[in-house]
């Protein structure tokens, strides 16, 4: 991987040490001339006339994200987002009174919303799944709450928001499979940083992100549902082009994956998601992720060398999310700080994750994602600073 081509290929990579992927990575040049490129299209000729003159490079996106995660064209969706392919994954399962649902005790703030609303609707329940000591979700413990029966749908993020590990997916999948349970994974922050395989995995549904480590514009996304499932599941709105109007009182719903778009969306966003995926497919996410592992241990072995600083990840396996906290300074401090200093990293509130009740639980921590255009002097530019504050 020639680091200084791809960060030569990466404007941004000129403004600041950048470590804030997991939230909104940087364009290459490339996927940025992609999406302007095609408004000055819509400009200059109109929307409808630059989207059927794109129509084949519009198809190509959903072969190349199904390439992504060893699925079938037909079995993705294409979105405006993680949370939209998310919602209209979750909100077309037909819970019925009584039904379970499982998920990770460090569940993103807006699943966990969804999740509620399910509980009030339609009287289902909601059960967080133990951590094992890795911090993970217990394998042993799902298969115990499995076995209890009445479980609807486990629904579990691959990669937490904070917290630093990968979650046992496979495993999960393995799991649900044998109790004839829904699967749906919210890969949101792995897509792009590990290598996805949904026949490996096992997972019945995936959404992700455009804008993370993918590498995509905002206001992107996409959703994989297993063709064998496609037809079970009714999306929670219609338009015309997810259905088709067949008489006065009837209709027909799409027979793939497609039945969860709608009509009205953002094509140069798409084509620019689409100019992502085969990047990362060009690069292989196999050394994607050997080169964000290098790169985040790497930091986390500096951060752990500093006075007064603690490195809170946890997991057997990790991601390339780094979090942290500095004894004396609150975290918003300290990201202030390092963005003075031109270090990109965020703030991330383990304490929006009401399912994860351990009493240790650090209200807000420093999160630093790392990619793999990340240098080694970029990492001793966030330790000096981290140090300094």
């Amino acid at each position: 991987m020639d680091i200084r081509h791809l960060r030569a290929m990466t404007p941004g990579c000129g403004e600041s040490a950048f470590f804030d992927n997991a939230g909104s990575a940087l364009h290459t040049e490339h996927v940025t001339r992609t999406v302007v490129d095609h408004l000055m299209l819509e400009a200059r000729i109109g929307g409808y006339a630059a989207e059927d003159r794109e129509f084949e490079r519009i198809e190509a996106v959903y072969g190349s994200v199904a390439r992504l995660l060893n699925a079938r064209p037909e079995e993705i969706a294409l979105t405006d987002g993680a949370t939209r392919a998310w919602d209209m994954a979750f909100y077309s399962i037909a819970f019925r009174p009584g039904d379970r649902i499982l998920t990770s005790r460090s569940e993103y703030p807006s699943n966990g919303l969804a999740f509620l609303q399910a509980k009030q609707r339609h009287g289902v329940s909601v059960e967080p799944i133990p951590d094992d000591e890795h911090g993970q979700v217990d394998l042993d413990a799902l298969a115990a709450m499995l076995a209890e029966g009445g479980v609807r749908l486990i629904a579990v993020n691959h990669v937490p928001t904070y917290d630093g590990l990968v979650q046992p997916a496979a495993g999960i999948g393995a799991l649900a499979r044998r109790a004839g349970a829904l699967y749906l994974l919210d890969a949101c922050q792995s897509a792009g940083q590990l290598p996805l395989d949904v026949r490996e995995i096992g997972c019945h549904l995936l959404s992700a992100a455009g804008r993370k480590y993918l590498r995509g514009p905002r206001g992107t996304g996409f959703l994989y549902v297993d063709r064998e499932l496609v037809t079970q599941l009714e999306p929670p709105q219609l338009d015309l082009h997810s259905a088709t109007w067949t008489g006065p009182d009837t209709f027909e719903i799409r027979p793939d994956a497609r039945r969860f778009e709608t009509w009205e969306r953002s094509i140069a966003g798409l084509l620019g998601l689409g100019a992502a995926v085969d990047e990362a497919l060009a690069l292989g996410l196999d050394p994607i992720r050997a080169r964000i592992d290098t790169v985040a241990e790497r930091l986390r072995a500096g951060l752990s060398g500093l006075d007064g600083v603690r490195v809170r990840d946890r997991g057997a396996v990790r991601s390339g999310i780094v979090t942290f906290t500095k004894e004396g300074r609150d975290a918003q401090h300290l990201v202030d700080g390092l963005r003075a200093a031109e270090v990109s990293t965020s703030l991330s509130r383990p304490s929006g994750a009401k399912f994860d009740d351990r009493s240790q639980k650090p209200a807000e921590v420093v999160r630093a994602s790392a990619h793999y255009y990340n240098t080694d002097e970029e990492i001793d530019r966030l330790l000096d600073v981290v140090a300094k504050l």
